[in-house]
């Protein structure tokens, strides 16, 4: 073994050079040129900002306490959601909200290769769900965005290249949450259709955007099922405190479904997907707490009244001091702390993630 001065082996240069270049390799290989992200409240990075008449927003405080900025950003949470998270994971910025993009003629503007988000506050997988908060991107106009941001970055970048990159691509879609809150609260839709009844059209709905969005080029999803909504803070009983017990079963058939459709999609599109159980991981927090460092998971930490109010945050809201302890920041959506622990199993976990997590999905 040759060696130098002090007696360093020449031989460290290149190992240590090795190392390196396998660091890089390996880096390069869990990343993604861009992310394209699909769905609601619990993603939606700021697009409602940009709807005049919507009733869905949170670009007031004390929404975005706790983002970096200390400013409400649009996002329905007191700091970063999981669309934020995400995308430090692959070391890549947060997708910025599609209407930030589009100019007064219409027009797109900027870079799009990093990604675009697409989801909105309100918005389910009919297009009628939104009725309530008058204005919102349904999840079939959000698909008619993803189109014409596909063919803008053709433009920008060319068609062989643009294909590659969609493909390459991590899409994820987070949606029919509030589908499932508009049949709870309909007594209409209850006598219109059963629950099975339900799910099947929301299954069946989603499918043909999905069906979509492959034909544009995406080759890469990851696909959250619905979290159990008649356990957020608003559907609970106001007087036992008890979950919804419609509200869950119907979240859990619509999750499961979503499972099944997309194993059958695998090879029916070939594409490669990532299934997420969010209802289950959310009630292993409301069952066991302690084990994510929560000691409240009933109460809104942004509140009007009491802590357990049926109130949206607002202005006007008081909140909690101790935000890392709850699970969720206002009625529908949770906080900061648990957006962070959702993102750590969808990525790196396996537990909750079906038939692989996103790290190994986006090495594919």
């Amino acid at each position: 073994m040759t060696m130098e001065a002090g007696g360093v082996s020449t031989i460290c240069f290149p190992i240590f050079s090795i190392i390196v270049f396998v660091f890089i390799a390996f880096s390069k290989a869990q990343t993604v040129p861009a992310i394209y992200i699909f769905g609601d409240s619990l993603l939606d990075v700021g697009n409602n900002n940009y709807l005049s008449d919507s009733f869905s927003k949170a670009d007031f405080p004390p929404n975005g306490i706790d983002f970096p900025t200390k400013n409400a950003t649009g996002r329905f949470c007191n700091g970063k959601n999981a669309a934020d998270f995400l995308a430090e994971k692959v070391s890549l910025p947060t997708s910025p909200p599609y209407l930030s993009l589009v100019s007064k003629s219409n027009k797109l503007n900027g870079s799009l290769e990093a990604g675009v988000s697409f989801a909105s506050g309100g918005a389910g997988i009919f297009n009628g769900t939104d009725e309530e908060h008058r204005q919102s991107l349904p999840f079939a106009k959000q698909v008619n965005h993803y189109s014409q941001v596909c063919a803008e970055l053709q433009h920008q970048i060319g068609a062989q290249a643009a294909q590659a990159d969609l493909a390459k691509s991590l899409h994820v879609v987070l949606i029919g949450s509030n589908d499932i809150i508009d049949y709870v609260d309909s007594s209409s839709t209850q006598k219109q259709y059963t629950p099975d009844q339900y799910v099947k059209l929301m299954l069946s709905t989603l499918e043909q955007h999905l069906e979509r969005i492959h034909s544009l080029g995406a080759r890469k999803f990851a696909i959250l099922g619905a979290p159990p909504v008649g356990c957020f803070p608003a559907r609970r009983d106001i007087k036992t405190g008890e979950c919804n017990e419609l509200g869950n079963s119907i979240s859990s058939m619509y999750s499961d479904g979503l499972k099944s459709m997309m194993q059958q999609l695998k090879p029916a599109l070939g594409v490669n997907y990532s299934f997420f159980e969010t209802y289950d991981i959310f009630l292993n927090m409301i069952q066991s707490p302690s084990s994510y460092g929560f000691n409240e998971t009933k109460a809104a930490c942004c509140f009007v009244g009491n802590v357990n109010a049926k109130v949206p945050c607002l202005p006007v809201s008081r909140y909690c001091s101790n935000r890392t302890d709850h699970m969720f920041w206002d009625i529908f959506h949770p906080t900061e702390a648990t957006n962070k622990i959702l993102v750590e199993h969808l990525f790196e976990g396996s537990t909750y993630s079906f038939p692989m997590n996103v790290k190994k999905l986006v090495s594919l």
